[in-house]
């Protein structure tokens, strides 16, 4: 009796275990890859090269925490509109397996975790951090009220540079904040082809996205987001470089993927947008690796 009390009891935890990595997409590293190659390029510029191991690993745990706290926030806000889209219908708080209280609870402790590491920082990107949790809990209602939510979530995805310059500096210059803006455009970019997934489903229940504003002009902005953000990466970055073809390279990796992207998306078919979204963290750190090139290797 006992032996098999324990065995159900192990069971129940592996279970659990399972639903909680599920709700924070912990089998989908591309969320959190998207966050974290932007914060470590402004950890190499904001240092002028390499950042020294603790403010690398402050900003990657993070990172991680931080977007999983985010898809529970996400989750709870979204259940009622997750039931008629395929793709979520099937996520743990939607269904029904674990409860939106359970899920915030979660988010609750992950969100306190990340602000623990952060805490080993200074007071300035301690203060900062308030304001990235502000726009990180807002982003999952906006799509009831902003034509263009995917703007809202830039602003949070983009969030860690200025944070990443005030670990290193105590302050963050314009530059951090001009980076953040070029950085939306990339945003704007992968979460419009994200959105161009969902489209006809978004349609029907009546959630507002960029794919849905932007129409039949959706893969031409789409495009123009993606230079938008390299065109401002180029101009605010590569001069002030030791090693500017470091950067350059990166870039050019970068421009290539996006014309790939491009082909990926002119059809608009699911399969494409989604893999063309799925795989934009590639974008993320070729720009990344262009960064450290350009720092000046040891």
């Amino acid at each position: 009796m006992c032996a098999s009390s324990y065995e159900i009891d192990s069971n129940s935890v592996h279970n659990k275990l399972r639903l909680y990595l599920d709700l924070i997409r912990w089998n989908r590293p591309a969320g959190w890859l998207l966050l974290l190659w932007p914060t470590l390029s402004a950890l190499w510029l904001a240092a002028g090269g390499f950042p020294g191991w603790h403010l690398i690993v402050v900003f990657t745990l993070g990172t991680i925490l931080m977007r999983s706290a985010g898809c529970c926030v996400n989750d709870v806000a979204d259940r009622e509109f997750d039931k008629h889209v395929k793709r979520t219908a099937q996520r743990p708080v939607t269904s029904g397996r674990i409860s939106s209280r359970e899920a915030l609870a979660v988010g609750a402790v992950l969100a306190l975790a990340a602000f623990g590491l952060v805490l080993t920082t200074n007071a300035v990107t301690i203060a900062w951090s308030f304001a990235a949790l502000a726009v990180a809990l807002v982003y999952p209602y906006a799509k009831r009220y902003v034509a263009m939510p995917q703007a809202v979530l830039g602003v949070a995805f983009s969030f860690g540079i200025p944070m990443a310059y005030a670990a290193v500096r105590a302050d963050i210059p314009w530059q951090a904040w001009a980076l953040l803006v070029g950085n939306l455009f990339w945003v704007l970019a992968y979460d419009t082809e994200y959105a161009m997934v969902d489209r006809d489903d978004d349609l029907r229940i009546g959630i507002k996205t960029s794919a849905i504003t932007l129409g039949r002009w959706d893969v031409m902005a789409v495009m123009v987001f993606y230079g938008v953000y390299l065109l401002a990466w180029t101009l605010l970055v590569v001069p002030g470089l030791k090693a500017p073809w470091g950067s350059w390279l990166g870039v050019l990796v970068a421009m290539a993927q996006v014309v790939w992207h491009g082909t990926l998306i002119k059809d608009r078919s699911r399969e494409g947008c989604f893999k063309a979204f799925r795989l934009n963290h590639w974008v993320g750190f070729s720009v990344f690796a262009g960064t450290v090139l350009g720092t000046g290797l040891p």
